[in-house]
């Protein structure tokens, strides 16, 4: 049996502190080199990529699976 996780938590709280650090880097740091800024754009965005891409999976894992596969009508398992 798979073990169950939180993983749109994880994320969330994730894409959430990169958002903290995107703050203090504009707001108290405010560096002349302008890559901490995009690390921390790219760690907000691929957090909301995640986001998308969990609440998909989930919902594709939910659907019934077709009876021609394994003849019952039950949902799928990852």
């Amino acid at each position: 049996m798979p073990l169950r996780t939180r993983d749109t938590l994880t994320i969330l709280v994730g894409t959430a502190l990169w958002a903290i650090a995107l703050a203090v880097v504009l707001l108290v740091v405010r560096p002349a080199d302008p890559r901490p800024v995009w690390v921390c754009v790219a760690g907000i965005g691929l957090g909301l990529f995640g986001i998308l891409y969990i609440r998909r999976r989930d919902a594709r894992l939910r659907e019934p699976v077709p009876a021609a596969e394994t003849g019952e009508s039950e949902p799928r398992r990852p």
